[in-house]
């Protein structure tokens, strides 16, 4: 018991007998208690997870996902808990989101039928919903993806623009141009974003011609703006899902020789680094995504706690605010096309 309090209860210890005790464990190359029976014993493994998409690859290298999940760490590194990260892919046996110990888990940026999810719905975890829609019993953090983009379609209004195209992303490997804007949309942000893009437009008596793109690869995004660019009647302006899938129409207008903003305008979602670096600069949505990520980690570590206790109170839903940012892609028609 002695040497046991040395690793899990060091305030039953005086600081002498522990440094006494840890000394020779390193002497033996003991290393402490098993983490799987310390685990056990109180009742708490020490770790979160955060659900993610199909591969962990975007996670390091889009910019978006790389702030929220710093701002989770940063929130988390006073409670002590580790962070997990967690494909919704499985792989034969290994169902990470099934298998793994965790006090609790983030549901991010992952389809609303994904196997995953629903493995950590029927776990009973502790959980915070992010980019997802509201379920009962559930918190959920989201950002006003619908009003910024309404905000960004009314801003190409306002400039002037008739014939303004849309290029989205889709959750379920869809690619291409799509005949109902609104038909079987699966995720929430491309849901709420094209119902607020469609607020606008359709208000002005504008029908845009919409693609989809299954992810952020260089093919697909190039693909998508060639087929809007190259079109009959090509867009003044275009609306997208991401700065990611908006620099992507910028490159490939440069590409056909066209001129941002004098010959085709663009606007981004999320407003992350790039945003501000490239040239021309992008007017885009700004959602603020650090204090997404400071929210939800916050959420969950509640959740985790009212769960210990027993206390039952009405989760909330948060929903943080978004702002149109203009700056270098966007400008009046040169001409209406």
């Amino acid at each position: 018991m002695t040497v046991s309090n040395a690793f899990s209860h060091p305030d039953q210890l005086s600081s002498e007998l522990r440094a006494r005790i840890l000394a020779a464990a390193d002497t033996l190359g003991y290393i402490g208690p098993d983490p799987v029976g310390r685990a056990l014993a109180r009742g708490s493994t020490g770790a979160v997870g955060v659900l993610l998409t199909d591969s962990l690859h975007e996670a390091f290298t889009d910019e978006i996902a790389t702030t929220f999940l710093a701002a989770i760490v940063e929130e988390l590194a006073p409670t002590g808990l580790a962070l997990t990260l967690l494909t919704a892919s499985d792989r034969d046996d290994v169902v990470p989101a099934r298998d793994l110990a965790l006090d609790g888990a983030l549901v991010y940026s992952c389809r609303p039928e994904s196997a995953a999810r629903d493995w950590l719905i029927r776990r009973r975890l502790p959980l915070v919903f992010v980019d997802q829609d509201p379920a009962p019993g559930i918190p959920t953090v989201n950002v006003d993806d619908r009003g910024g983009a309404r905000a960004a379609a009314q801003h190409l209004l306002d400039l002037g623009h008739r014939h303004i195209d849309i290029v989205t992303r889709s959750i379920d490997g869809s690619i291409g141009l799509v005949t109902d804007p609104l038909a079987s949309w699966q995720g929430h942000p491309q849901r709420e974003r094209m119902l607020g893009w469609l607020d606008a437009l359709r208000a002005a008596s504008v029908n845009p011609s919409v693609v989809l793109v299954p992810h952020h690869s260089d093919d697909d995004l190039r693909t998508a703006a060639m087929t809007l660019l190259t079109a009959p009647e090509p867009p003044t302006a275009v609306l997208c899902f991401s700065d990611v899938v908006a620099f992507s129409v910028i490159d490939a207008a440069v590409e056909l020789g066209l001129n941002v903003p004098d010959d085709v305008s663009v606007v981004g979602f999320d407003d992350s680094p790039a945003a501000s670096r490239r040239s021309p600069h992008l007017t885009t949505v700004r959602q603020d995504v650090s204090a997404k990520g400071r929210a939800a980690a916050h959420a969950l570590t509640r959740t985790i706690e009212r769960a210990r206790s027993g206390t039952k109170t009405r989760p909330r839903h948060i929903l943080l605010p978004t702002e149109l940012v203009v700056r270098q892609t966007t400008g009046s028609p040169r001409r209406e096309r």
